[in-house]
């Protein structure tokens, strides 16, 4: 449950890539809730990760992903769509917030009032992972990787840079498209097709 921290002064701080800074669950709650402009993540053995702010042109085309996936759901009410400011509680201890994802709407409503309110205690159903120009994409894989272990059942990693796209799926080898038009949702998202005109352009 999020809560109400003091205010502070804020101050700009920079951490050295030599050096890593661990939180636990509940810290890094009380860092998200006086950063809100920050992107925030925290892997599972407590790592806090400070992830640059988008840029336009990469922020417009995840706006473009999100918003595809907003309509569908809109149209469908299968469950609930969320943007990249989202963050969830993963199993395995970590927090992390996809650019864009979804959760099929009987285990969001099995979730409590309070539960809604902070960091989602679950893994999204599908999410969707948009390489910026600083990504780096052994990361970004790795991320990948976490979100099948926590049981994401369908996750995209689009690389606009390659002009590829990794598709994840449970207990399957990882499928990579180059070029594709559009991504089916298949049968986790029924009915969603991803038009990808603006991430390539």
């Amino acid at each position: 449950m999020m809560t109400e921290t003091q205010s502070y002064a804020a101050l700009a701080v920079n951490i050295p890539l030599t050096l890593t800074l661990t939180v636990t669950h509940e810290q890094f709650v009380e860092l998200a809730i006086a950063n809100r402009e920050l992107q925030l993540e925290r892997t599972a053995t407590g790592e806090l990760i400070v992830n640059p702010p988008t840029g336009g042109d990469t922020g417009y085309r995840n706006l473009d992903i999100e918003g595809q996936l907003w309509l569908w759901n809109r149209r469908t009410g299968l469950g609930k769509a969320f943007n990249s400011s989202t963050g969830f509680h993963l199993p395995n201890g970590a927090d992390r917030s996809p650019d864009a994802s979804w959760v099929r709407q009987e285990r969001w409503d099995a979730l409590t009032p309070e539960q809604k309110e902070g960091f989602l205690p679950l893994s999204p159903d599908f999410v969707v992972e948009l390489r910026s120009k600083s990504d780096n994409m052994k990361l970004l894989r790795a991320k990948m990787k976490e979100y099948m272990e926590n049981q994401v059942r369908l996750g995209w990693l689009i690389d606009r840079k390659n002009r590829k796209v990794e598709i994840y799926r449970q207990n399957q080898e990882v499928e990579v498209l180059d070029n594709p038009a559009t991504l089916s949702g298949e049968d986790v998202l029924p009915g969603f097709v991803l038009d990808l005109t603006e991430v390539w352009r």
